[in-house]
């Protein structure tokens, strides 16, 4: 009973909170259209979570995602005011997640700080360059072209359900399958998780350790820039602050998704999981007009349930 709880626990929290909140909100809940909106308004926590799950598996962190996103977003924006063409300018926010993402690998797999210290001191780098490149201002209105911003209103119509699946949401799904495959299916992942094992033992099993962890930060930066310019997209605004809560949210999504891994892995499945669990919470307590506040204190108390429990089962095997 207890090993089925320890692996189920946390999927079965899942599907209590859509019962409860299926049952206070009988009409609009479980709608169709509210689970597409569900869908986009997680796209982002979604990118992020899941490029978090990258170098969570060889347990290390990135607290820099955030901000990384948030300067990305400025970075495209202030691109747009110098007339870039969105093609390019793209790319260059982009570049700006590698960059920052490789520098973080730098700094934790070849100077050996370790990731939260470098990753603390980086968050606050990345979001000073933000305030910096800004101005500390928004940028809006007719300095985002359209095309940039239509992308998130727009989406793929199925005639036959009479649904549009949003652009975002697509986005979100193509990023999930790319780190499964990246994870799951190659030498590369698989070597990733030999690191989280042991990285003493993987490194003398010829495994090489330092080249790994420098990739898995630099593509953790290009997933924390896409979630930038999919939030700049969505607001058609870009702000020095606009990405901040995405770091909290992203690594309680990966923690959440460990609970239901045996070895306290993370994997791509779970952080999926534990995603829904922060989209539909947020969703449900704003329909029912919940204070923002409240909603914090749940989801923080709710990690700490999972993985307490997921210890403490630990402790009795």
């Amino acid at each position: 009973m207890i090993d089925f709880i320890k692996r189920y626990g946390t999927l079965v929290g899942f599907c209590l909170i859509i019962l409860f909140f299926s049952w206070k909100l009988p009409s609009t809940f479980f709608s169709l259209q509210n689970i597409i909106n569900v869908s986009q308004q997680i796209s982002m926590l979604a990118v992020v979570a899941f490029s978090l799950t990258i170098v969570m598996v060889m347990n290390d962190f990135d607290l820099s995602v955030g901000s990384m996103a948030s300067l990305s977003g400025v970075v495209v924006a202030i691109c747009f005011t110098m007339d870039y063409p969105l093609w390019l300018s793209i790319i260059i926010a982009i570049s700006v997640g590698f960059l920052g993402g490789l520098f973080n690998g730098v700094l934790v797999s070849i100077i050996g700080i370790l990731p939260f210290v470098a990753t603390l001191g980086t968050l606050t780098m990345f979001s000073g360059t933000a305030f910096l490149v800004s101005g500390g201002k928004t940028i809006f209105g007719r300095d985002i072209p359209n095309s940039f911003s239509g992308f998130s209103r727009g989406g793929w119509e199925i005639e036959a359900l009479a649904i549009k699946i949003p652009y975002l949401s697509i986005v979100a799904i193509g990023v999930l399958l790319l780190v499964w495959l990246l994870l799951e299916q190659t030498i590369f992942g698989r070597r990733l998780y030999a690191i989280g094992g042991n990285k003493e033992a993987a490194f003398l099993a010829g495994v090489k350790v330092k080249t790994l962890r420098l990739t898995a930060f630099a593509l953790t930066g290009i997933g924390a820039s896409i979630a930038g310019l999919m939030y700049a997209s969505r607001v058609a605004s870009a702000n020095p602050t606009q990405g901040s809560g995405l770091m909290l949210d992203g690594i309680a999504a990966v923690f959440l998704g460990m609970t239901m891994s045996q070895e306290g892995e993370a994997r791509v499945g779970g952080t999926l999981v534990g995603v829904l669990i922060l989209g539909v919470l947020d969703n449900g307590l704003t329909q029912m007009s919940v204070d923002s506040y409240v909603r914090e204190i749940l989801v923080g108390a709710i990690v700490i349930a999972a993985v307490a429990f997921s210890s403490l089962s630990k402790n009795k095997s």
